[in-house]
């Protein structure tokens, strides 16, 4: 497993961020961007806004201008603290006054702006009121692939959070599981998580018998049984990069038939895997998967994309479905896990987090990919 802390990004590291995000939007026709808190504002800038609030935090990019965060007094000296801090000047406001005035002239009165997806509907429109002549889309539209190429700093994070998931699969697997709760086995899959090294589990599926056709099952009071198949969909965040992992284990010997679908989606799973290149479209991943589940005649039961990128979130663009034509470029990082889902009896997913490199693709979580058979 991958140990160790990896060394902290630092003010030049976002420097970096805040003038390709001011670059990129100049490319794509936009006057800048803006970002809420959220996870576009933690990659930028480093800082972590404390808690939601209906006060307006708002990091302005353009090209022609320097960085300029727009901050609560009462939060600026969090704020001023921020790893990126060295790298954007902080323009504060105090209860009582318009922030959107303060905001107003760090933008171009008649531009179109790019808006980090988690905005505040309140503050936008309030910068609309201000600015009318002003317009908004969503980061997500207007530059998906923002953070979607990872630097060697963001890989090793990533990679250290996959071999600490897959640390979590090899201890979870050796519990009992028949006559427990659902929930209390995702309670001790959280634990492990944490204590191989994510400061946040973001979610812990133990999706058993029947609830197993249902991919995002909420663990529950169901006691797992002798002959379940059980789902195992995991991950969260170590040194603030994501993990997401699925495994599909048995509760004593399984059928011929659930032994035959593990196969198949196995088979797919690996053969997307191998799939994986640079510039191949997205949605050729998709395709290749769903290929071979379709032709063992099980098309109709995988209902759901085969992957999603991965970064500072769990989920984020690219994602690998059909009508996503960007292109694969390295560095990029993703899930590949399609699965076979049949009501009211059980389900399979296998899922692992590939990056792809300069010829090819490469997993960043190792755990074996057969059924295991658990207790």
């Amino acid at each position: 497993m991958t140990t160790g802390t990896p060394a902290p990004f630092n003010a030049a590291d976002y420097k970096a961020r805040m003038d390709r995000a001011a670059q990129s939007a100049a490319d794509a026709g936009l006057a800048g961007v803006l970002v809420a808190p959220g996870p576009d504002l933690v990659w930028l800038t480093g800082y972590h806004v404390p808690a939601d609030t209906e006060r307006l935090t708002l990091l302005v990019l353009a090209a022609d201008r320097e960085p300029t965060l727009v901050v609560p007094a009462l939060e600026a000296p969090d704020a001023a603290k921020a790893a990126g801090a060295g790298a954007m000047t902080l323009r504060d406001w105090t209860d009582g006054k318009d922030p959107y005035a303060i905001a107003a002239p760090l933008l171009d009165g008649s531009g179109r702006f790019g808006v980090s997806d988690n905005a505040w509907a309140m503050h936008l429109l309030g910068l609309q009121r201000t600015l009318p002549d002003t317009s908004y889309v969503s980061l997500t539209d207007a530059l998906p692939m923002l953070r979607g190429v990872k630097d060697a700093a963001e890989l090793e994070r990533l990679a250290a959070a996959g071999a600490a998931a897959d640390a979590a699969y090899e201890e979870i697997r050796k519990v009992p599981f028949a006559g427990r709760k659902e929930i209390d086995l995702s309670r001790e899959l959280a634990g492990l998580l944490e204590q191989f090294g994510h400061e946040q589990v973001d979610f812990t599926l133990v999706c058993s018998g029947p609830n197993g056709a249902d991919p995002h099952h909420a663990p529950g009071d169901r006691v797992v049984q002798d002959g379940d198949m059980v789902v195992l969909d995991f991950g969260g965040l170590k040194h603030g990069y994501g993990s997401d992992t699925s495994r599909t284990v048995h509760v004593g010997e399984p059928t011929d038939e659930e032994r035959r679908v593990h196969d198949i989606v196995r088979e797919a799973q690996t053969a997307a895997c191998d799939a994986v290149r640079p510039g191949i479209a997205c949605q050729d991943v998709d395709r290749v998967a769903r290929e071979v589940i379709t032709d063992a005649g099980y098309g109709e039961y995988f209902i759901h994309r085969t992957g999603h990128g991965i970064g500072v979130t769990t989920h984020e663009p690219p994602y690998m479905v059909e009508g996503e034509e960007q292109p694969l470029v390295p560095g990029m990082c993703f899930s590949v896990e399609p699965g076979i889902y049949l009501p009211g009896r059980f389900g399979v997913r296998i899922e692992d987090i590939v990056t792809v490199t300069e010829d090819g693709g490469r997993r960043l979580n190792s755990t074996a990919r057969d059924l295991a058979i658990v207790g």
